[in-house]
Formats: structure tokens, sequence, C-alpha cells
């Protein structure tokens, strides 16, 4: 991911000496298991801890030879030790390394990630809270249907993102496990123990068929639970982005001091940062695809997962960790109009109440195609500009004998939409508290 995009503690875990720092862990820890069992010296083990260093230039350039990394890797690592490097890599296959290492820096990634996620679901939670009953119009198709508040708007995306987050934790999960079972994973040249008791050091789990390399269908489900998470990202961007437009103005990202909006236009005030993570979005989901195909790989083992992994996973961990600030960030500071909501929900005069006078007059003994065509008929009366629903209603003699002045009058109350509002909350925040009340 290029830097533009890039946070520092993330960028950190997926840096070449990060790398080899992961892969010289997983080989002292194997060494241990060996000494522990008595297949090698003690001693061994204390001088590769003690003099067990690498230099990511010296490797390259061995690389550059052998045209292997972990035999570069080993190779330099073995330059530093010395003699009792020769224990180090004993019975195991590259994968072993590449694949354990894999999983460590990707249980790293996911544990900023959660924590990412919880910073976004505070701030969505607290939006939701502050404008638990702020009325604003609902909208199906882009068109006026009936109100809602801010509030509830909000924690329908506090919901979904709580949902994204248990899908991280799982998917976490799904790729913290070790594989150390040697070429084809059969164990038949390194102890079985030696797994376990790695896989104990390192906090992973053993995987229980390795074949020599982890199976792909656990970063499949990684990616696509980050592929879910893009779009639950893009959800929230693209209702800010509508919010924010000119003609609806109820919502608006934060607009700095010497902030510029637009190089031509110095009035402009645009929604930027919804925009980059739509993008980025599109571009996080289509990862999405490779690690799919990833899980059909040749037999016990080919590397043709290998080229795209090395792209997708940093790209795609630096990338969501980027977003989730950047959107936590967008909701904190946003600005919010509940006077504009307020004027657009009376922009239609009157029509958004057209549910309630239909089903006030059915419950007056009207059959339901005989309500809705009273109703619709001066719905379409205020679409043409003749005038306020209730007034056309009002004036309709069909419609007056069925409801009473006073009886129409009380259907045009904002408060009816409110109601349920504390029910929907607790349903989200106190699970219990709802199922009692």
């Amino acid at each position: 991911m290029i830097p533009r995009y890039s946070r520092p503690e993330m960028s950190a875990i997926w840096s070449d000496e990060n790398k080899f720092k992961t892969w010289f862990e997983i080989e002292a820890c194997a060494c241990e298991a060996l000494a522990e069992l008595g297949q090698i010296p003690k001693a061994a083990v204390e001088e590769i801890r003690t003099k067990g260093k690498f230099d990511p230039k010296r490797i390259d350039e061995i690389e550059a030879e052998v045209k292997h990394d972990v035999i570069a890797f080993l190779t330099n690592v073995g330059e530093n030790i010395g003699e009792s490097a020769r224990f180090m890599h004993q019975g195991m296959t590259s994968s072993d390394v590449l694949d354990t290492s894999f999983n460590m820096r990707l249980t790293q990634s996911i544990d900023i990630l959660l924590k990412d996620m919880d910073r976004l679901l505070t701030a969505l939670k607290k939006r939701a809270e502050e404008h638990k009953y702020t009325l604003c119009i609902g909208r199906s198709h882009g068109i006026h249907a009936e109100p809602t508040t801010f509030g509830l708007k909000m924690l329908g995306f506090y919901a979904e993102f709580i949902r994204n987050k248990e899908r991280l934790e799982a998917a976490r999960k799904e790729v913290s496990t070790c594989a150390i079972s040697g070429a084809v994973g059969t164990f038949a040249t390194i102890d079985p123990r030696v797994e376990q008791i790695v896989a104990e050091k390192l906090g992973l789990t053993p995987e229980p068929v390795s074949t020599q390399v982890i199976p792909r269908d656990r970063y499949a489900a990684l990616f696509a639970a980050i592929g879910i998470t893009a779009s639950s990202i893009e959800r929230l961007a693209v209702e800010i982005r509508h919010l924010q437009r000119t003609e609806v103005r109820e919502a608006e990202e934060y607009f700095s001091a010497g902030q510029k909006g637009s190089s031509a236009m110095p009035h402009k005030r645009n929604p930027v940062l919804s925009e980059n993570l739509t993008g980025l979005a599109r571009l996080l989901r289509s990862y999405v695809i490779p690690a799919m195909e990833n899980v059909a790989l040749w037999h016990e083992r080919d590397i043709s997962h290998s080229s795209n992994e090395r792209i997708i996973a940093p790209d795609a961990m630096i990338g969501l960790d980027f977003c989730l600030n950047r959107l936590a960030g967008i909701i904190e500071k946003l600005l919010i109009y509940p006077d504009n909501m307020m004027a657009n929900l009376n922009r239609l005069k009157g029509l958004i109440f057209s549910q309630r006078v239909m089903l006030a007059m059915v419950d007056k003994g009207l059959k339901r195609e005989d309500a809705y065509r009273l109703t619709q008929r001066n719905a379409m009366k205020v679409w043409a500009g003749e005038g306020t629903f209730k007034d056309l209603l009002e004036a309709d003699e069909e419609v007056m004998q069925t409801l009473a002045k006073e009886e129409l009058e009380a259907l045009f109350d904002l408060s009816f939409y409110t109601k349920q509002i504390d029910f929907i909350f607790k349903k989200v925040c106190s699970p219990m508290a709802a199922l009692q009340a």
C-alpha cells in the first residue's frame, strides 16, 4: 500500500524487518522444542538465541544468487551464529516458516483492526444516542418515504459494524494456526510434538492437516470478512455523500480552517473523505477473488498463491486499518443539521403521512383498495403543486365521509414515528432488556 494510505503501526507488521523477525522466532522456537525433546543440545539453542541476527540487505544479496528467500535467510543467520546454525530448520520445510509467519503477522494485524473497529463503534454509538430522537426523512429508492431518526440511521450502521467485528474475530481464529510438519505435511522428518510446542510458544494452534502448506480456505474466509467490511464502509460513506448533497445537506464532513474544496471554485465543501473511502473499498473487495482462487492449489502444494498473497495481505490489512480510522474520524466530527432535516421532512407538504391516512380509513371500514385510491388521488395532486396533503384531504368529500376532521388532524403527528425507537435501541444495545420489554 502506498504511504498515503498507510499507518505506521500496521505498516511495521508488514515490513521485511518484522517478517524476518517472525521467521527467526519460528526457527528458534522449533530449536527450543527439539532441545526440550532431547534431540539437539540445549547449548546450541542458547547460541542461536544469543547470536541469531539477520541483515535484510545481506539476505537480498544471497537471494539474488540462490533464488530462494528462506535459504537466503537461513544462510545469513548462519553466518552470524556459526556452528550451532546447523540445528536450525531441522526436518522443516520452507512453508513451515512462511505460513506460520504469515499467520503470526495476520493475527497481529487483525488485533489492530479490532481496536480500529472499537473506535468506529464508539463513534457510531455516541452519534446514535446523541440523535436518538432527531427526526429526519427516511428514503426508499432515493425518494422520501416516512420519518425516521438520524440516531436510528446511525444505530443501523453500529449494528452492522458489530457484525463485521464478529467476522474479523472469527477470521482471526481461522488464521491462528501453526504448521511445523515438514515436506508434504507427514511429520516424517520432524516430531509432531515440535509443532505443538512451537504453537504454544507463538500463541497459535496446530494445523490439523497442513499438506506442507496451511489450507487456503482459511485465508479466503479472512479476505471475505475484509470484503464485507469494505462494503459496509462504502455503504456508510455513500450515505454521508448523499446527505451532504447541496439539495439535502442534512449532514456534512467536517471542514477544517484553511481547508480548500476546489482549485477553481472557492465556495466548494466536498465529501472528499467519504469519496476516498468508496474508492478504497472497491480495492479491498477486489482482493477477495484471488484469495478465493488460492484455495485450489495443486496436490499437496504449489506456490501460485504466494505471489498474490505478498500483495493482497499487506495491502488489505494496511488499507482496512486506514479506512476504519478515517471513517471513525468522519463520524466523530460529522456536522449534523437537524433544522435541515426538519425542512426536508416538510418538503412534500405532508405526503409522508399517506400510509397513516390510508390505514385510518381501512380501520374505519373501507376496503384497502378504496382507501389506497382515495389517498393516492390526493397525493398525486400534491406532486402536481395543487396544495398541501392535509388541505386536499379535507376538501375531498369521500375522505371526509370516512374520517372526522380531528381524526385527520391527529394523523399528521410526527411523534407517531418515534414511539418504538427505544425498543429498537434496546434490541441493539441491551438485547435482554429488549426481550423483556
